[in-house]
């Protein structure tokens, strides 16, 4: 075989592994009842419930912050996230959590918040925020 024809080959070899790869560590959306039912990572959408206390002390541990979320089919949990605490988190309209269920508790590793504009109405602003560890189960 020629050498381009080789190369060609191992081209389309890694092309190949790269969409595989891709395409199995996306997770799907669902909600808090969907994450009990399956070990795999599960992106849920809902709301913050701000009449639920949300815990965070830094200087007890800086990579420990929990809420209470309610998604979409109104069934409310709490979440736990191995991060700081997102700035204007309370003034999230909208929370999309990534992460799986350990327990009764959702345990995020990503958290997407839409906030209100602080400019105008018409404009949306995400703020995409990753944990930098993850929690202890």
């Amino acid at each position: 075989m020629k050498k381009g024809a080789i190369f060609g080959l191992v081209v389309i070899a890694v092309a190949i592994a790269v969409i595989i790869s891709v395409y199995s560590s996306s997770s799907s959306y669902g909600s808090f009842n969907d994450a009990k039912k399956t070990a795999e990572e599960l992106r849920v959408v809902g709301h913050l419930d701000k009449q639920k206390e949300l815990y965070y002390d830094a200087a007890k541990d800086a990579n420990y912050f929990s809420f209470y979320v309610k998604d979409k089919q109104g069934e409310e949990c709490k979440v736990v996230y191995g991060g700081t605490k997102p700035q204007d988190f309370e003034r999230s309209e909208q929370i999309v959590l990534t992460g799986q269920m350990v327990g009764n508790e959702f345990h995020a590793s990503e958290i997407l918040m839409k906030c209100p504009s602080k400019y105008t109405q018409d404009k949306i602003e995400l703020t995409d925020v990753k944990a930098k560890k993850p929690v202890n189960i």
